[in-house]
């Protein structure tokens, strides 16, 4: 049984992984592109529409899901349930969303934001259509046909982007790249359902599921009951998340923010990449062995040390060399973002462990907890969103490094509570891989410095990087380079 799980975990990780890298590697790719063609202004009035899109979003992706994953005999009046109340929340965000875009463009002082608000905003109803069938997808842990879905939406949706941006269209390229993947991804979802033709699903239903307009109103007691504090917990962090661009884009100019939304993405491409991979798969396999203790300890420690070992070398080697890279990538345009990266690069080393320990949370069903959580580090998050309105974006960022470590012990303080694996204790397992992710960094981040181009340094870095690297872990022994080496040995 504990050997059929980690093969399970194993295979999921895996192919969640790749759904991520898809994405967002082509996203990277694609994006490359874009960034070319498209200047820092276009990308700042994305990020501007980004603000409404994000939260409403989060509020129809909310704690209905959640509970759907977690609750292990969900029934057909289950998703039902659920697909009624994404679809209306959608509808309804909508038709807000449409009514308050002249007091958005307002408040930004630009009328364009008018119409792009309004079209973006319909993907809140197109990706409400498949949230259910991709839960269900996820609750069995088959992350192999999302990531099918994956490449196909991502690539289509690259093409009709560059498309539009290379005839003229400006900003609209990036919200007609957006509209397209989510159109592709909701009708794939259908069309990719057919496991359960196969099988038995996740509720012992022996059928493909369908939507039908069933509500149940003890589906929805039981769900809400745990999902309402995961919605307001899932929407305050969109908010302020969002609140960082709407400083930005406030107190100085879209240009700044296209700029501040450039350096945040390719930060994300490592760390909420990762994150996303070990929440979509740890969070359904924990929660099949809630009942089992030392099994669950053992593989939320497992799971700590090998995804920051990852998280912390890559983000750490990609601040190090943010000034050759983005030259080398989308040119000296962008130059500002090589400036903000490595700071928004330690901020989110932190990520997959904040992630991590509030997933523990959600299994033991403390969404209480989880809630009391995000209220109090938003309260404390108010102070970098001051600085960066009041002094400026740089103060901001480094204020921000400090909000993440106090984040953390809170976020620890009680899932090691509950299960007996301290904050000090995950401090310890982590250790040595922010020491090596260091000695990289400061290897490679002075070859920068050299009287040479930038297309010379940067191969340059990478090569350093790469020799520190391999040296330091073998060297040391490090377990976690040992055991992510071996599972892909045996994959391959």
């Amino acid at each position: 049984m504990a050997e059929s799980l980690k093969n399970k975990t194993i295979k999921g990780l895996g192919w969640s992984a790749l759904d991520n890298a898809a994405r967002y590697g082509m996203q990277f790719m694609i994006g490359i592109v874009l960034a070319r063609l498209l200047s820092p202004n276009d990308y700042g009035l994305l990020g501007l529409v980004g603000i409404v899109t994000v939260v409403c979003t989060a509020l129809v992706n909310g704690g209905f899901t959640t509970a759907l994953i977690r609750k292990k005999d969900a029934t057909d009046d289950d998703y039902n349930t659920v697909f009624i109340c994404n679809l209306a929340m959608s509808v309804l965000l909508y038709g807000v969303t449409f009514l308050c875009a002249p007091l958005i463009a307002g408040f930004f002082e630009r009328e364009e934001l008018i119409p792009l608000v309004r079209v973006s905003s319909l993907g809140l109803i197109i990706g409400a259509l498949g949230i259910v069938q991709q839960t269900r997808l996820t609750k069995r842990i088959d992350f192999k046909t999302q990531t099918k879905i994956t490449i196909v939406a991502t690539a289509l949706s690259g093409i009709v982007g560059i498309g539009m941006a290379l005839t003229g269209f400006g900003v609209w390229a990036l919200v007609g790249q957006q509209l397209t993947s989510q159109i592709i991804t909701t009708l794939l979802l259908y069309v990719f359902d057919s496991p359960l033709a196969h099988g038995r699903g996740d509720g012992g239903e022996a059928h493909r599921w369908l939507p039908r307009l069933r509500f149940s109103i003890e589906s929805f007691h039981e769900l809400f009951g745990f999902g309402w504090k995961m919605m307001v917990s899932i929407l305050l962090d969109a908010v302020w998340k969002e609140l960082y661009q709407v400083v930005v884009g406030k107190f100085y100019n879209p240009a700044t923010l296209g700029q501040y939304t450039r350096a945040k993405h390719y930060a994300q491409l490592f760390s909420q990449n990762l994150t996303a991979v070990m929440e979509r798969v740890t969070y359904p396999v924990l929660s099949s062995i809630q009942d089992d203790k030392e099994r669950m300890v053992s593989a939320y420690r497992r799971m700590i040390r090998t995804s920051m070992f990852i998280t912390t070398v890559a983000l750490f080697s990609l601040g190090a060399v943010s000034e050759p890279l983005i030259y080398c990538m989308i040119g000296p345009k962008w130059h500002e973002a090589s400036t903000y990266l490595p700071l928004i690069c330690i901020t989110y080393s932190l990520y997959p462990l904040h992630a991590i320990n509030l997933n523990m949370l959600q299994v033991q069903g403390r969404s209480d907890l989880f809630l009391g959580l995000e209220v109090i580090k938003k309260i404390i998050a108010l102070v970098p969103l001051f600085i960066g309105a009041f002094i400026g974006i740089m103060p901001m960022l480094l204020t921000n490094i400090v909000i993440g470590i106090i984040a953390y012990f809170l976020n620890s303080h009680y899932s090691g509570r509950l299960l007996g694996y301290s904050s000090w204790m995950q401090l310890r397992d982590i250790a040595p891989s922010y020491a090596l992710a260091m000695v990289i960094a400061l290897s490679v981040w002075f070859l920068k410095y050299l009287p040479l181009n930038y297309w010379i340094v940067l191969p340059m870095q990478i090569t350093v990087g790469a020799a520190v690297f391999f040296t330091f872990c073998k060297s040391f022994k490090m377990n976690e380079y040992k055991e992510i080496k071996d599972v892909l040995t045996r994959k391959i």
